[in-house]
């Protein structure tokens, strides 16, 4: 197979905008947008402390964004090991002195800005997968050898952010992984072996789970075992969004969350608050508009003619829709609450870059042309 990139042009950066999907760019300035009017609400109508940095931190990854649309994808390619080594450094330097926030150690502070190198994994991870798959062959990916190597490089930094601790990220990283080795072509039996070989050591997962790991399971499971405690986020979620109706309660005037009954209103759990406030048919809107983001995505993947780019579009496409349907389902109850915040809406730095950059890999990727087509 040719080395991507090799044998063709550089495209131009006007060759690229002319073919880049401006519903795309626009739908997730949307949903920014949509971000920073329900953070202006949570402060109870004020721009400080929340919308004004969520904006400005929007504007900036803006431009991060459409500085990796116009990247040349062959640089992309090059630079997926070195990328995935990097994160990988970063996540073992964070178990040696990372630093520590709400109870887990999983930043490294830099002084003027902190980095959750787990986020920056989950580009590595894909780009990484998207490489070396791309130059396999189809009878070494059904050979068990064949999928050894990205085992291995899959199942050591999901070990690492798992013992920060951080099982849900540990989690999305693994599941991504799991999608982009089913889209390549690896058996339905493999995969099977693989749930029932978890499955068969669950029992011993549970007695090293920490104790508040253990409790949002069964949490979970009976919301009511301690409404004051550990179930208190969920009750409280479920109230709000019951109380918001078909049509809301109206911009402001949110009960649940602006009398502060609604913990973490401004991050994990700021779609309850949107969906108080703007209803069913608020919450409706903001799913439809993920939807297309999540459709669009999917079908650059399967538009492009290069193997690279397709794999690497999937995987950060099903990254995105990990967050989206994690957080969505937390928040209803349908999932266990692990903290993963609703991308584009969610108060938070370090995941709107990382998002952000992701959306720019994606935008360069559905450009890319195969150089056997020239």
């Amino acid at each position: 197979m040719t080395e991507f990139g090799l044998g063709r042009r550089e495209q131009s950066w006007q060759e690229k905008l002319s073919q880049m999907s401006f519903l795309y760019i626009i739908l997730i300035t949307v949903l920014a947008t949509i971000g920073t009017v329900t953070l202006y609400s949570a402060a109870n109508g004020d721009w400080n402390p929340w919308a004004v940095k969520h904006l400005s931190r929007f504007i900036a990854a803006f431009g991060v964004m459409m500085a990796l649309a116009f990247i040349d994808s062959k640089y992309y390619y090059k630079s997926a090991y070195g990328f995935y080594f990097i994160s990988l450094i970063l996540l073992v330097l964070v178990e040696i002195g990372g630093h520590v926030g709400m109870g887990a150690q999983r930043w490294i502070n830099f002084g003027i800005f902190k980095v959750q190198p787990s986020e920056l994994m989950k580009i590595g991870i894909v780009l990484f997968l998207a490489r070396y798959f791309s130059a396999a062959t189809i009878q070494g990916i059904k050979s068990i050898r064949g999928i050894i190597i990205p085992a291995i490089f899959t199942l050591l930094p999901v070990a690492l952010i798992a013992v920060e601790p951080d099982l849900g990220t540990a989690l999305m990283v693994l599941c991504t992984a799991s999608v982009m080795l089913f889209a390549v072509g690896v058996q339905w039996w493999k995969f099977a072996a693989a749930i029932g070989a978890v499955a068969g050591i669950l029992p011993v997962v549970w007695n090293f789970l920490h104790e508040y790991q253990r409790n949002r399971v069964l949490t979970f499971l009976d919301p009511e075992r301690d409404p004051l405690g550990t179930g208190y986020h969920i009750i409280q979620s479920k109230i709000a969004f019951g109380s918001g109706g078909i049509f809301g309660k109206g911009f402001l005037h949110g009960t649940q969350t602006h009398l502060n009954f609604l913990p973490e209103k401004h991050t994990d759990f700021i779609f309850t608050m949107f969906s108080e406030e703007f209803g069913l048919i608020g919450s409706l809107s903001v799913l439809f508009i993920n939807l297309i983001v999540l459709s669009l995505g999917y079908v650059f993947a399967f538009r492009v003619r290069n193997y690279f780019a397709r794999l690497a579009i999937i995987g950060l496409n099903t990254n995105y829709f990990l967050y989206v349907f994690i957080n969505m389902a937390m928040v209803m109850g349908v999932l266990p609450v692990v903290g993963v915040p609703l991308p584009l809406i969610s108060y938070g730095g370090t995941v709107m870059f990382s998002i952000m950059a992701s959306f720019g890999i994606i935008l360069c990727m559905s450009v890319c042309y195969d150089e056997r087509s020239d």
